[in-house]
């Protein structure tokens, strides 16, 4: 399984080239998108066509996560002859969402087919994907991809405000992906994100292969923050940035 990093930013920041959050998996000729935020839609292209994705999974409704879906919807129905269709697994508003956004009813369905991706598994040609509920918006998910049954997977947090549930899904050996939104912390009251002290100790916790830092806010220091995971993680860790790719 390899994961590269086509985005990686948040809602805003003042990092060169940085992009809203999305990772292409790929398994045995899958190709699985994990979010599609702000300004990633163009790097799909040096790795697969977008119109062969065989699905994108979306972790909840912020626009960083999820609005690139608009000029993907585009391109599958004005670019190509004859137009294509993508499957979207997401949290059961997104439709509508798009939909209101262009105040155009079936404004979604006419590219994307769409299903709510909850928490049973989809099997998404040689991945499987499990959806679990996490504190961030009423419905944000986290989840867990895997090939082989028995094997590493990776497990992508999208956007958490409790680290604790991220543990349900992380198996020992796995690869954790996971925001690190506050940086060396702290997390102001309130903020449904993750600093680098619970990162860490959830890593202690479950024990993954390594660790995986995304999401950072501007103004927090990269340095620092890894620090601060390292104070309860003893495996590799390191920071993801747009071009990043690894072999899991």
């Amino acid at each position: 399984m390899r994961l590269t990093v086509l985005g990686a930013g948040p809602a805003y920041t003042d990092r060169r080239d940085s992009t809203g959050a999305s990772y292409l998996v790929e398994e045995d000729g899958t190709h699985l998108l994990l979010d599609l935020g702000q300004g990633s839609f163009p790097r799909i292209f040096p790795h697969v066509p977008p119109q062969d994705v065989d699905a994108i999974v979306v972790s909840h409704l912020h626009p960083d996560h999820f609005i690139d879906l608009v000029p993907l919807r585009h391109y599958l129905r004005y670019h190509l002859e004859p137009a294509r269709r993508v499957r979207v697994l997401a949290p059961t508003a997104l439709g509508e969402r798009l939909d209101c956004l262009h105040a155009q009813p079936g404004f979604t369905a006419e590219a994307l087919d769409v299903e709510v991706l909850g928490t049973r598994d989809h099997h998404i040609g040689a991945l499987t994907v499990r959806g679990a509920l996490v504190a961030h918006t009423d419905e944000s998910y986290a989840m867990r991809v895997s090939a082989a049954e028995g094997a590493p997977g990776l497990v992508y947090s999208g956007d958490c405000g409790r680290a604790d549930d991220l543990a349900p899904l992380a198996r020992a050996g796995d690869t954790l992906l996971v925001e690190v939104s506050f940086g060396e912390g702290p997390v102001p009251p309130g903020a449904m994100h993750l600093n680098g002290d619970g990162v860490g100790r959830l890593a202690a916790a479950t024990r993954p292969g390594r660790v995986l830092l995304t999401h950072l806010q501007m103004g927090h220091d990269v340095e620092a923050t890894l620090a601060s995971v390292r104070a309860a993680y003893d495996g590799p860790v390191e920071f993801v940035w747009p071009g990043s790719a690894f072999d899991l």
